[in-house]
Formats: C-alpha cells, sequence, structure tokens
C-alpha cells in the first residue's frame, strides 16, 4: 500500500505535476510524469529534473577519515584533493558488491559518502562494524534533500538562479555553501544520466523551494519534471550501473567491466582486494556486454541467452527499448568467449530465441564540448 511507504518532502509536488507514484524500495517516487519517452528525449535534447532525496548521505570525520576509507573503499581516496568527487565501490572479502557509491571531499579529515537508497542501512552497519578509532560516522540520509538537474541546457538554467559561477565547476567536482533561489546548496557537476548537469544537496526543508525555483526558472528552456522510468533508461543508455542488476554482492567490479574504478596497486590492502587480485590472475569466466537485438523483442531483466549452438552463456542484466537509439538493446553478463563486438548471440523471450548482436559499450556518449 502506497501510504505505508516513505515520501520525501517533494511527494506532494510530485502529486500536482500528475506523477505515478509506485513503490521504490521502500519510498512513494514518480515513475513517470508525461512519459518516459517525453522525459528521456527532455534530458538528452534540453533538461530535466529529479527528485534523489531518497538516496543515502554519510559523513565520514576524523583525523584518520582518509587512511581508513582507502582500506574500506576500492578506489584510490589518498589521490582525491579538495572538492573532488569519486566514484568507487565498497567490496565484501569475496570480491562481490557491498555498494557503489560516491565520495566528496571536503579536506582530508571530512568525506561525505552517497550511497544507494536501498542500501543505506546495509551500508551505514557495513561502515560501523569496520570502524576504527578517530574516525566518526554521521548518517545525514534524514535532514538531507538531493535534486539532481540534468542535461545540455541545465547549466543555462541552474546559473539563473545563482551568482555563483557554474563554469568554474568542472566535472566531478563540487562546492559547498553556494546560495540557489536563496537556499544553501552543495552544488556538484555530476549525474547518472549521461549528460552534463548538476547534484544539489540542501537541507530536507528547503527541497520544495528549490524543486519550484527550478521548475519556474526553466520553464522557458522546456525544463519537465522526470522520474524513475527515465532516470533508469537514461543511466542504462549511457553505461552506467544499477545495483542489483551490473554489480552486486554476486558480481564483482570487474566482471562488470568496472576495473577502471578498483585500484589493486594502491598502497596498502582493501576490503576484497586479495579476491580480486586472484579473479584477475586467474582470469574472468564471464564478463558484461552489449546487446543490440536485430530480431523484433525487448530483452527483459533475467532473460537467458545463448550462444549460436544453443549453449546457455549468460543473462540479461539490464534490457529496454533506448529510444535515444530506437532500438532495443540489452546489457548481458556471458561467458568471456561471448563478448566479441559483432558476435551473434540469441535472447530467450518466452518460448522463442530471438536474435541479438554484440554491441560496445556504452551504447551512448554524448559529444564533449
Amino acid at each position: 500500500m502506497l501510504e505505508n511507504l516513505l515520501r520525501t518532502q517533494l511527494y506532494q509536488e510530485h502529486i500536482l505535476a500528475g506523477g505515478q507514484i509506485v513503490d521504490f524500495g521502500g519510498w512513494a517516487l514518480p515513475l513517470q510524469y508525461s512519459g518516459i519517452l517525453e522525459e528521456v528525449e527532455a534530458v538528452r535534447r534540453r533538461a530535466g529534473l529529479f527528485d534523489v532525496s531518497h538516496m543515502g548521505e554519510i559523513i565520514v570525520e576524523g583525523p584518520q577519515a582518509l587512511s581508513w576509507l582507502d582500506t574500506v573503499l576500492t578506489n584510490d581516496i589518498s589521490k582525491v584533493v579538495d572538492n573532488q568527487v569519486v566514484y568507487t565501490f565498497m567490496c565484501y572479502p569475496h570480491g562481490g558488491v557491498v555498494d557503489d557509491l560516491l565520495v566528496y571531499r571536503y579536506g582530508p579529515q571530512k568525506f561525505l559518502l552517497v550511497v544507494n537508497a536501498s542500501n543505506t542501512q546495509k551500508d551505514w552497519e557495513w561502515l560501523n562494524q569496520h570502524i576504527i578509532p578517530d574516525v566518526t560516522l554521521d548518517n545525514s540520509s534524514a535532514v538531507t534533500g538531493q535534486l539532481a538537474i540534468q542535461g545540455p541546457l541545465a547549466q543555462e538554467v541552474l546559473q539563473k538562479l545563482t551568482t555563483y559561477r557554474l563554469d568554474d565547476l568542472g566535472f566531478f567536482r563540487f562546492a559547498d555553501s553556494v546560495e540557489i533561489a536563496g537556499v544553501p546548496v552543495l552544488v556538484s557537476r555530476t549525474g547518472y544520466t549521461g549528460e552534463d548537469g548538476f547534484e544539489l544537496y540542501c537541507r530536507v526543508e528547503d527541497t520544495v523551494r528549490l524543486w519550484q525555483e527550478i521548475i519556474r526558472e526553466g520553464e522557458p528552456q522546456g525544463i519537465i519534471p522526470c522520474g524513475l522510468g527515465a532516470r533508469d533508461t537514461l543511466r542504462f543508455e549511457a553505461g552506467l550501473p544499477l545495483y542489483g542488476h551490473e554489480i552486486s554482492q554476486e558480481i564483482t567490479p570487474l566482471e562488470a567491466k568496472l576495473g577502471f574504478f578498483v585500484k589493486l596497486k594502491k598502497q596498502g590492502d582493501f576490503m576484497g582486494k586479495a579476491a580480486l587480485v586472484a579473479l584477475k590472475e586467474k582470469g574472468l569466466s564471464r564478463r558484461l556486454a552489449g546487446l543490440t537485438m536485430v530480431d523484433k523483442g525487448i530483452p527483459r531483466e533475467g532473460y537467458r541467452v545463448f550462444n549460436s549452438e544453443g549453449q546457455d552463456v549468460g543473462y540479461v542484466t539490464s534490457g529496454s527499448f533506448s529510444p535515444t537509439l530506437n532500438a532495443s538493446v540489452a546489457n548481458v553478463l556471458v561467458t568471456a568467449d561471448s563478448i566479441q563486438e559483432g558476435t551473434i548471440l540469441w535472447v530467450g523471450v518466452r518460448k522463442r530465441r530471438l536474435k541479438a548482436k554484440v554491441t560496445k559499450l556504452p551504447f551512448y556518449q554524448r559529444e564533449a564540448k
């Protein structure tokens, strides 16, 4: 029942905008407003606004904060500079993923971790299980709101609401205490769509005002509110992983072709390192690949994948119709000998097997400025 679900401060705004509310991991959130295809097009061509206040935020502080994070995260946190954001993983000892997250460095003794909503409690418990002296954790999820404005016109819209020069904010960099529409905001040049854009963190009580002002100011540029459906399609087209699909407790970052964010040669040990080193040395038996359907049909999560000899070689991790490409595509986790570009594979759709072709990932990549 929707009335028993958690709600962000923007729930009434979603209702007023015609949002189709669904249960998303215990949260009442909009799947779509005007329609997934229209919302995807808006983000690719103009700008879209997302409520992502359900995401988790954990503050890590203390004299040992930096060195400790390097023992629980796969990326090299020692190389991160102030006001930089990095993407990384927390891994289990066997190499599977606890969660993927963003790390914001304020300074050597203060960091913000932004984690997946469905994993916030699990991540909080995991971090506390491995905490050391001189490090403190603060789960600030309940008091933090988050919006994402994404698309080629995102900066133009947002610049109207602030005197801060957004041109000065580089990719995966952030600025704290920036006033936007009169609201103090941490503004970050990051996103989950494959487009340029910003993620905005503010006090939870300020999210409604911030949302309303961005929609009002962006109306002439064609900005529209966007839901979970568009967000998933956009991230999928852009080759961005989703926890529980491309990565999970059973799927390592190396198998998901995300080894760039796993620094096996960084100084010191980190959780899961030994298992990931062993996996790499042994050789991967399965890898993530992209598929474009040749036969008509939409590949869905969990569908089995077969080679030309009829052998079961893996399964679909994410799949849908891509409005940007005007094609049905899928991410598949398949045997390592099945990932060569151009290879013909077959997707089991109900009682049929539909022809598909291995395609280079990501499916979509925006042109650099």
